[in-house]
């Protein structure tokens, strides 16, 4: 992956993955719904800074 296109987005629980973001197309700031294994359920990761 290139490094110029990855965001960090961090759980409510502190856990944190990376992911691609289209900076073209993409303005406002990335909200996924994701698989947290430190609690064992679905929850929303949000875009925090590298």
């Amino acid at each position: 992956m290139s490094q110029d296109r990855l965001q960090k987005m961090r759980a409510p629980s502190g856990h944190t993955i990376y992911t691609r973001k289209n900076k073209k197309k993409v303005e406002r700031k990335l909200e996924l719904t994701k698989f947290d294994p430190t609690t064992r359920t679905r929850v929303v990761y949000k875009e925090v800074k590298k």
